[in-house]
């Protein structure tokens, strides 16, 4: 059953991600060309294996490795044994190290945006702004002795945490994650809020980091509502009202938790696999487009039954 869950998984995917769009046209121009000497794999075959990657958390020899153990993945990235080996671990590291390059994650976020949008799926006016905290080793026993200077710590509550934070805007209706900044953990929450919006807001969602933004989010959304949770804690007393208030707003604003559930849970992405920001953006704008797919499922194989 658990095998035959996996190939239905691996289908569903197979059907709803927009291959022969922006996306590969997009690595075709830094994608090598075929010359005299080994032939390069093909790159749709390459970016199915990369997603692969990103769906099931698979590093670079792990990847080769599953490829070789599951003939479903096989089947998925179209390999077949008895023509062809899979494509070692240098061809995957070589293929990312090119989409991180060229900043090819980025891309692909607004490919698979477009695509939804030629689907029906349209981004609303509602934007709800959030940020989470992903892990970094803290860890000097690495071939530099020291962290990962890129990633810093920060405070959560009475908890220190040590890495980069993932800043998102995502649709209030569809849940679609329409922008992204990826910066190290010790920056603010608001001082990226700008990048989140897309200016045709006409209401912004977000908690309590980022109160008293109203006139940020007037300068890029001019006819936005701020409508982010007010302070309501005081050092000698509670404003039930506002609490009230903070609570009826948070039924909305908590509907981006359910993206990073996805990010985090079904694609278990927990920690940074790489050191440096860069390289572990690009990741998370990929696993972003991904997780759009993922929370519009059910809208795209609707639309193409129909």
């Amino acid at each position: 059953m658990k095998r035959e869950a996996h190939a239905v998984y691996l289908a569903s995917k197979d059907s709803r991600v927009p291959w022969y769009a922006k996306v590969v046209a997009v690595c075709v121009l830094a994608y090598p060309k075929a010359g005299n000497g080994r032939r390069p794999v093909g790159i749709e075959r390459m970016l199915r294996i990369y997603f692969l990657q990103q769906w099931f958390n698979l590093s670079d020899p792990a990847v080769e490795e599953a490829l070789y153990d599951s003939p479903l993945m096989r089947g998925f990235a179209g390999i077949d044994l008895g023509n062809e080996p899979v494509p070692d671990e240098t061809t995957v590291c070589k293929f990312r190290h090119l989409l991180e390059q060229h900043n090819l994650g980025g891309a692909m976020l607004e490919t698979v945006n477009l695509h939804l949008q030629n689907r029906g799926i349209k981004i609303a006016t509602g934007t709800i702004v959030d940020a989470t905290i992903i892990h970094a080793p803290s860890s000097t026993k690495n071939r530099d002795q020291k962290r990962d200077p890129q990633m810093h710590q920060t405070r959560k509550g009475k908890q220190w945490y040590f890495g980069m934070k993932a800043h998102v805007g995502v649709d209030s209706k569809m849940k679609i994650i329409h922008s992204a900044v990826v910066t190290a953990a010790n920056v603010a929450d608001c001082t990226v809020l700008p990048e989140l919006l897309h200016g045709e807001e006409t209401k912004v969602w977000g908690d309590q980091a980022y109160r008293g933004q109203t006139e940020a989010i007037h300068e890029v959304a001019p006819r936005a509502q701020d409508m982010t949770n007010k302070q309501y804690r005081y050092k000698d007393h509670i404003d039930e009202v506002q609490r009230a208030k903070n609570r009826t707003k948070s039924q909305v604003r908590s509907k981006v938790e359910h993206v990073f559930a996805v990010i985090k849970l079904k694609f278990g992405y927990m920690k940074v696999r790489y050191r440096g920001i860069k390289k572990n953006a690009n990741q998370v704008f990929t696993l972003c487009a991904l997780s759009n797919l993922f929370v519009s499922r059910g809208r795209l194989l609707s639309t193409s039954a129909a």
